[in-house]
């Protein structure tokens, strides 16, 4: 009983359908050698019929050659199947074909009446002719397409093997992407190089059928004259309509299967069923079928001709190609707003997801209830000027800095706005709507009242005031700057001071897809054997963080390569860098072409250097100072900068190589926006104006 309900495995049911496949075979075979009755030679004829128009139709929906790789397998059998049959009713009309027009089966006799009209000499010229077209025509011209088809995907398969490791060692695909791909490859030059070979049997298909016809004939006439008692001309009646019945029903198979090969090989490598790729470009081009038609309507006046056929062809002509185009513009209209729709169905889910709760906005300014109505009325302005601001970050520091996410905050204060780098708050400040913010130095200000207060973006002393006073301030020589001008430079110098924060891996590998062909390649030859590309990008967030530009990015590369084969540490890859581009560096920071510098003085260029721990190859391990001496280099600093930002100066400060990172990681707390360059990075022919020394 469990042996009954147990179900047959997948291979016990391929082991059946095999047998059957064999035997199949074996039956081909056998119609060689062994005489048929006439019933079965009707069945296997119209089964050779049948097969035939599966395989052409197969031949014209398949979406590429290539989904049809058993081709030549089914043309082999296919041919041998006629060839059986076709010897099987050359056997049945010689051996009674006396009897008359129905000894070789119903099947024979219906194509001698039908397609002959009882005619033989009719019979003879259609299979004439049949055998010339599938001879000449379409067996040649598909055997030629075969062999190039077969020649050139051969030839082509080391470029297509190297394009696909290439793109494996890019990462473009992945292990699995490439195995398919091999395969397929190797299923391509199969199926060309099988297909040349199967284009032979068509063609010796054609032959054999003219051949077995005229010995049919030839013979049958002999054999009814001399063993049938028939006359001469009954005997040549019966026997070459016989004959030529059986050439027909051989020769429409092999026809209609010349023309499935000629169809598969002439696809070549477009993709899609057959009536999608003619008719899809047969009527992409209504100018085409505009001219066809006008040229149809000059043939039906032409005297002589008639008129009907070729109006009727030019109507239909010129009606596609009226109705083409703008069939053409529905359906582009129709996918734009499928594309749309899908779009915003995906917008719709990713808001419902959790996944996007997840996601964080490298840059986000959230501002209060209050502020959010008077951003709400100058959004277009804001859009704008935010939109220049990126364009100048851009070209400044040599990458586009992402996009800022306007956002509410309930948490804060109606006037209060907040900046978040990576959802992280890193600066925030009150606005005060109807007023103005007017900046000042020193102990004048203006005389209007207002608050005082300290300027979010640089700590400049600044007041309130009411916007009635804004034209008094401005006449008195104050500068003024409204709500919106307050909250993006504060923002600019917000961005200006986290640019390495900003700089994603996504962005450096966008950058580098940018460069020139060469370029690329030196990335390749120094990546990874050199250094990593994270190792890149560390380099990259050193040289932002102290507000250097990466725009000069090839130069940037070019000192990586001299300096990566001998070290290792991101620091001294970027010091190296820098010394590279002193001349930009200069003239960034120059002011009117002249760089104002300051010197550490003796005193701490003995305190430095007295801190630094050396190994015993002589390489810095540490930097161990005293923090008395940390606060009062950072109280020296803070007074030589505001001293010199009261004579209007912006100054840089000076160090020697060995210490100049140790000396801007003091000075970056006290003051991030001063820079900080070694002797090494002063380029030569900058005009240099020196501000004295902090000792």
């Amino acid at each position: 009983m469990a042996d009954v309900l147990t179900p047959a495995l997948p291979s016990e049911r391929r082991i059946g359908t095999d047998v059957f496949f064999a035997m199949g075979i074996v039956v081909m075979v056998t119609i060689l050698v062994l005489p048929m009755p006439a019933v079965l030679i009707d069945v296997g004829l119209a089964f050779s019929i049948a097969l035939s128009a599966l395989i052409l139709m197969v031949s014209l929906w398949i979406q590429r050659p290539l989904d049809f790789s058993a081709f030549p397998t089914v043309l082999l059998i296919a041919t041998v199947l006629r060839l059986a049959l076709n010897v099987a009713t050359t056997r049945v009309i010689l051996s009674h074909g006396g009897e008359g027009e129905h000894a070789a089966g119903y099947v024979v006799a219906g194509f001698s009446k039908f397609v002959m009209g009882g005619d033989f000499v009719i019979g003879l010229i259609i299979v004439a002719i049949l055998v010339t077209v599938n001879f000449v025509v379409i067996t040649k011209g598909a055997t030629r397409i075969a062999e190039v088809g077969a020649r050139f995907t051969l030839d082509a398969i080391p470029g297509k093997q190297m394009s696909i490791d290439a793109d494996l060692a890019a990462g473009l695909i992945d292990d699995k992407e490439a195995q398919r791909r091999r395969r397929e490859l190797e299923e391509e030059s199969a199926f060309f190089g099988a297909m040349d070979g199967a284009s032979k049997f068509v063609r010796g298909d054609a032959i054999a059928g003219l051949i077995i016809t005229a010995i049919n004939i030839f013979g049958g006439i002999v054999i009814g004259v001399t063993h049938h008692g028939l006359p001469l001309a009954r005997a040549a009646d019966v026997f070459t309509k016989l004959s030529v019945g059986d050439g027909l029903v051989s020769q429409i198979p092999a026809l209609i299967v010349s023309l499935a090969a000629g169809l598969l090989v002439s696809k070549g490598g477009t993709r899609g069923s057959a009536e999608q790729t003619v008719l899809r470009q047969l009527g992409s081009y209504p100018r085409a079928l505009s001219v066809a038609a006008l040229m149809m309507f000059v043939l039906a006046l032409m005297p002589g001709l008639p008129l009907l056929p070729f109006a009727f062809l030019g109507g239909v002509m010129a009606f596609v190609s009226y109705a083409l185009p703008r069939r053409q513009a529905a359906r582009a209209r129709l996918e734009e707003a499928r594309a749309i729709q899908a779009r915003e169905q995906a917008k719709a889910d990713s808001k419902d997801s959790i996944k996007e709760y997840l996601k964080t906005a490298e840059i986000e300014l959230c501002v209060g209830s209050q502020l959010a109505v008077q951003m709400l009325n100058a959004h277009s302005e804001l859009a704008h000027r935010v939109t220049k601001m990126r364009r100048r970050f851009a070209t400044q520091y040599g990458f586009v800095i992402p996009e800022i996410k306007l956002s509410d905050d309930l948490s804060a204060g109606p006037k209060t706005y907040r900046i978040k780098i990576h959802s992280t708050i890193v600066a925030q400040n009150e606005l005060r709507i109807g007023e103005v913010l007017v900046l000042f130095d020193g102990d004048r200000k203006p005389d209007v009242p207002g608050d005082e207060v300290v300027e979010p973006a640089f700590g400049l002393r600044a007041m309130w005031v009411p916007e009635t006073f804004a034209e008094e301030v401005k006449r008195e020589g104050f500068k003024t700057a409204d709500n919106i001008s307050v909250l993006l430079t504060h923002l600019s110098e917000v961005i200006r001071g986290n640019l390495a924060q900003l700089l994603s891996y996504k962005d450096m590998r966008t950058l580098f897809e940018r460069l020139d062909p060469e370029y690329k390649r030196l990335i390749d030859d120094i990546c990874p054997s050199q250094i990593s590309y994270s190792g890149l990008q560390a380099v990259l967030k050193l040289l932002l963080a102290e507000r250097v530009s990466i725009r000069n990015l090839h130069l940037i590369l070019e000192a990586i390569a001299e300096i990566a084969p001998h070290v290792r540490r991101s620091e001294q890859v970027a010091e190296h860098v820098r010394m590279r581009i002193a001349q930009q560096i200069c003239g960034d920071f120059s002011d009117n072409g002249v760089l104002k510098v300051m010197r550490l003085g003796n005193r701490w260029d003995l305190a430095f250097h007295q801190s630094l721990k050396r190994d015993s190859k002589g390489d810095i391990v540490e930097f161990d100072v005293e923090p008395r001496l940390v606060e009062q280099f950072a109280q020296d600093v803070s007074a030589a900068a505001r001293k010199a930002a009261a004579q209007g100066e912006q100054i840089v400060l000076v160090a020697p190589p060995e210490v100049r990172s140790y000396v801007r990681m003091i000075t970056e707390r006290v003051l991030p926006t001063m820079p900080v360059l070694s002797h090494v990075e002063i380029a030569r022919g900058v005009e240099i104006k020196s501000m004295g020394a902090l000792s």
